[in-house]
């Protein structure tokens, strides 16, 4: 019987309602009742036979649904937006009945791949903060960085009481008529703004900013605004990667 019980936080995230973390949070503020009670441990176990409410609306199990988008710039990382501004999950396909919302997110001006499921569980893993997946960037620079100023992104740059630091840093080409530069970085981080905030430290503002590899997922031979699902064996590879770098 102890097989089948699940930590209630888990089964929520599981359901495509919200993260684990957050399922934690309403928990704990009194928002979850099991089999009519009001539930206010993190500690409590269920079984697929338990009723859970949420907030007075009972769960219901979802199938586990994986995207990955090549996000356009000018579109919010959100399910929805209070100014009615396009947002990522527009972008499903039209017979996406599950609720999909997007593993971390990328800023209104940057382009490429965000990954989108309803498995809460799932997007909890990679977010972990001690995760080690690599995110690499392309960033296009107004002025042309020095090695030597590069070289404090990966030793770690200060910026509004942040330590923010890049695994890997290399400059791709320079145009000394326009004096930019496209340089390509690696992070492990996804702190808020965090390329932009890192350049602007140098004293380097970013004209564009575009994200063209999560882990080993690229965008090869997609558009700007398509879509597709992951595969099985992308999901489990991913879920690995994420196991592997928290232990």
């Amino acid at each position: 019987m102890s097989n089948s019980l699940e930590r209630l936080q888990k089964v929520i995230a599981q359901s495509g309602i919200t993260s684990r973390r957050k399922a934690e949070k309403m928990i704990s503020e009194g928002k979850v009742a099991v089999n009519g009670k009001v539930v206010t441990e993190l500690g409590t176990k269920v079984t697929p036979d338990d009723k859970v409410e949420v907030e007075g609306v009972p769960l219901t199990k979802e199938e586990p649904v994986y995207f990955l988008l090549y996000k356009p710039r000018g579109v919010i990382s959100s399910v929805k937006d209070d100014k009615n501004r396009k947002v990522v999950t527009d972008y499903l396909p039209e017979d996406t009945e599950e609720r999909v919302f997007p593993i971390g997110r990328l800023d209104y001006d940057t382009s490429g791949i965000l990954l989108l499921t309803n498995d809460g569980d799932f997007a909890n893993q990679l977010m972990h903060p001690k995760h080690e997946i690599d995110k690499v960037y392309i960033a296009k620079t107004k002025g042309i960085p020095l090695k030597e100023e590069l070289a404090k992104l990966t030793k770690g740059i200060k910026s509004d009481g942040e330590l923010l630091r890049a695994t890997h840093v290399k400059t791709k080409s320079v145009d000394k008529k326009k004096n930019t530069a496209i340089i390509q970085l690696t992070l492990h981080e996804g702190k808020n703004r965090q390329v932009r905030r890192m350049f602007e430290a140098l004293g380097y503002p970013v004209d564009k900013l575009k994200r063209e590899r999560y882990g080993f997922l690229d965008l090869h031979g997609m558009n700007a605004g398509e879509i597709r699902e992951l595969t099985p064996h992308e999901v489990k590879q991913l879920r690995h990667l994420a196991e592997k770098s928290v232990k």
